[in-house]
């Protein structure tokens, strides 16, 4: 009986792992989009910079879910598309990140990871301010709100 119920319970999780992944796969992307946006604002993508995206989707219950292999591997296809066009990648993670207008609680946490990912290296400048407050654009959110 005992087995019977540690397989009962982790299929359960199993399931909700599968949920929450499925509900939160946008909010996924749109984080990991303005991630590489603001990254690769400056030229130069930093190892403090990765870091600190991967530590907060690490603590955050609804995204630690995700493989990071994976969340990885979104990072550097936006980053790529920076690095190929910076107008036309920086116009699709903006694409992205959008939708959550409508939703704006969740437009401030996208803003602030994305701001903590410009202070990440020591040196939030003005070219990442600008690629935050791009994204505040794009969620309808006044750059203000987040001292830019």
């Amino acid at each position: 009986m005992n087995s019977f119920q540690n397989w009962l319970n982790k299929g359960k999780s199993s399931l909700q792992d599968s949920v929450k992944k499925y509900k939160n796969k946008d909010l996924l992307e749109a984080i990991v989009a303005g991630c590489a946006v603001v990254a690769s604002a400056d030229g130069n993508i930093s190892a403090a910079e990765k870091q600190k995206m991967a530590g907060y989707l690490n603590h955050s219950e609804e995204l630690k879910v995700y493989n990071m292999s994976d969340v990885i591997d979104r990072f550097n296809h936006y980053a790529a598309n920076m690095d190929f066009d910076v107008t036309i990648g920086k116009q699709e993670a903006l694409r992205v990140i959008a939708p959550f207008s409508s939703k704006p609680e969740v437009g401030r946490v996208i803003v602030g990871v994305c701001c903590a990912i410009g202070a990440a290296d020591g040196d939030f400048d003005e070219t990442e301010k600008n690629a935050v407050r791009d994204i505040c654009k794009a969620l309808g959110l006044s750059p203000g709100e987040f001292g830019l």
